[in-house]
């Protein structure tokens, strides 16, 4: 007589568990083997898709000003001038006036560096390669006058400002001068490089205005789908955590963007005042490495201040007195008042950040290292507060300052001096 299979659920479930890491195992390998063509791919699908990415990048940067514009200006403009028909035809006004705006805000900011700094710059540079042997030689005449008590440091001197002349000239004219002649070249003799840049740039801006223009609609499309594929719990978890993401990027991107533009714009003008060479190339980089916090200021001024020391050594001084005071004003007025007095953590993650992302991502590390650790930070802080809450543990910080333990029965902190007193 026959037997019937009798199905165990235990090995049923044993065996499609080893099926499942054996077919896992199989598309993984399979996925590296083609994990440079998928690269291939999206890098294609990247730049097909680009003039619509520099239409969100556009969308993210204006928003804010829009927003405020609308809220401040137009929206109550609106309202005198259509009083009852507001409702209908005041919000369309308003809000095209808004994007009509901030656009042009835009364009007149790119016009800027295209036609009135990038050329300077250029020229700027190209003068100080052509001049770097007057200057180190009228360098070095001062160094000479300056310490002509003392010889033998004056000579060091002379000795090491040949040899920096010497690897700087060499530098400048082997490495600088033909990587900007090459790339301005490129740039006016590449039409297809230009082209495509600029139909990338009308593009993203064309994209930027109908997403402003319907900028609540868009929304409403995106919470629509969210709450279609998850949970209302899960949807409201990553609303809010989309939302702080967006507050701390945008507070910390247009902030440390319009308080870089305001040193910048400070340093030329005393510069410019005070007759410093080269004051709109040395305003420029103290405005761009201003960006980045804690090194920045630093990173800046050194190759400023070199720049002004090769022309006019009491100038590179009174150069870098102006510098320590801008900072100061800087760090203690104006960053507070565009920033807030604090971005949540303290300068030792700050600092961490900066050099963490700065090792992994160079320059834009530096630079968007501190929001994310931002992010980051107060990501972990919440499964911590949650874990502990969970736990019926103290969460507070300032529950462990001073903690000897955790009473097992309490589950409250007992500190050091609380402890010493129950011996």
């Amino acid at each position: 007589m026959r037997r019937r299979f009798r199905w165990d659920k235990k090995y049923l479930h044993w065996g499609a568990t080893a099926f499942c890491v054996i077919a896992a195992s199989i598309l993984f390998y399979m996925a590296l083997n083609y994990l440079p063509a998928l690269g291939r791919g999206i890098h294609r699908l990247i730049g097909i898709l680009s003039p619509f990415i520099w239409g969100l990048v556009i969308t993210y940067l204006l928003t804010p000003l829009m927003k405020s514009l609308e809220r401040n200006f137009f929206r109550p403009l609106s309202r005198r001038i259509y009083k009852k028909k507001w409702k209908y035809r005041g919000r369309r006004f308003s809000r095209g006036l808004s994007v009509l705006v901030s656009e042009l805000v835009l364009l007149i900011i790119l016009t800027a560096l295209v036609y009135l700094i990038i050329p300077q710059l250029y020229s700027s540079i190209e003068t100080i390669v052509q001049n770097s042997p007057t200057y180190a030689a009228n360098l070095s005449t001062w160094a000479e006058k300056t310490l002509k008590d003392l010889p033998q440091v004056a000579n060091y001197i002379d000795q090491q400002l040949d040899l920096v002349n010497d690897n700087l000239w060499a530098w400048l004219s082997n490495n600088v001068l033909p990587q900007l002649g090459s790339f301005v070249s490129s740039v006016s003799t590449g039409v297809m490089v230009a082209v495509r840049g600029i139909y990338n740039l009308i593009i993203g801006i064309i994209v930027s205005v109908y997403i402003l223009a319907n900028l609540e609609t868009f929304s409403a499309g995106v919470k629509r789908l969210l709450y279609s594929i998850f949970s209302v719990e899960a949807a409201d978890w990553i609303r809010d955590g989309v939302a702080f993401v967006n507050r701390t990027f945008t507070g910390f991107l247009n902030g440390k963007l319009l308080d870089s533009a305001i040193i910048g714009l400070i340093c030329y003008i005393v510069c410019a005042i005070l007759n410093m060479p080269y004051a709109l190339l040395v305003s420029v980089i103290i405005g761009l490495t201003n960006i980045i916090p804690f090194f920045g200021p630093l990173i800046g001024a050194v190759p400023s201040a070199l720049i002004i020391l090769m022309v006019d050594p009491l100038k590179c001084l009174i150069f870098i007195v102006f510098i320590i005071i801008l900072q100061q004003v800087d760090g203690n007025f104006i960053g507070p008042k565009i920033l807030g007095s604090s971005i949540g953590i303290n300068g030792f993650w700050v600092m961490f950040s900066i050099i963490l992302g700065a090792g992994l991502f160079g320059f834009w590390g530096m630079l968007l290292g501190v929001p994310i650790f931002v992010v980051i930070y107060t990501a972990v802080n919440k499964l911590i507060d949650r874990k502990l809450r969970r736990s019926d543990l103290p969460w507070e910080t300032a529950s462990y300052v001073d903690l000897d333990h955790i009473d097992p029965v309490t589950r409250q902190a007992v500190r050091k001096s609380s402890a010493q007193n129950q011996e």
